[in-house]
């Protein structure tokens, strides 16, 4: 079932999420409804709390065209265990929506989790996974990519929002 993505400044979306105890069939639809609200919206990962559930789960899928990657992958309680080197990306957000932000993140990562069989699975990801892991684990903690600007670029897409709100209501 496709779910409401929440937009900034939507409180779950600043809030730490909690770690999943127990890999429940709950768990497993929360999964399959945000994969599918990923692909829907034209995502390439999403998490937990993105869809209004403040629990440590991350969907993501960044194979490209030439089939890279390996699909749908989906990680409970994902950490990051080690990071090299730097790199810039310009990076869009389903919560932030009409937004590119440039944001410095590690080039490669390691994460560590598990799969919704419950079994452990370590990923080492450079390029685009890296990015999208550390993006959607950053959701987990609480942050998103305004949290990377400075104040005034904040200041501008808060002014933004407003505007969008002001529309909505009339």
């Amino acid at each position: 079932m496709k779910r409401e993505i929440l937009t900034y400044p939507h409180p779950v979306l600043a809030e730490k999420a909690k770690p999943v105890a127990e890999i429940t069939d709950e768990v497993r639809r929360l999964a399959e409804d945000m994969a599918e609200t990923m692909y829907a919206d034209k995502g390439v990962g999403l998490a937990a709390p993105q869809v209004g559930e403040s629990v440590c789960l991350i969907v993501v899928d960044v194979t490209d065209d030439d089939g890279a990657y390996q699909g749908l992958m989906t990680l409970v309680n994902p950490e990051i265990v080690s990071r090299e080197g730097e790199v810039e990306s310009e990076e869009g957000c389903l919560s932030v929506p009409s937004a590119r932000y440039t944001v410095r993140r590690a080039e490669r990562v390691t994460v560590r989790g598990t799969d919704l069989d419950g079994k452990e699975v370590a990923v080492e990801a450079d390029e685009l996974l890296a990015i999208c892991l550390q993006h959607e684990i950053d959701h987990l903690d609480g942050k998103i990519i305004l949290d990377y600007q400075s104040r005034l670029k904040r200041a501008l897409y808060d002014k933004k929002v407003k505007k969008w709100e002001k529309t909505r209501k009339n």
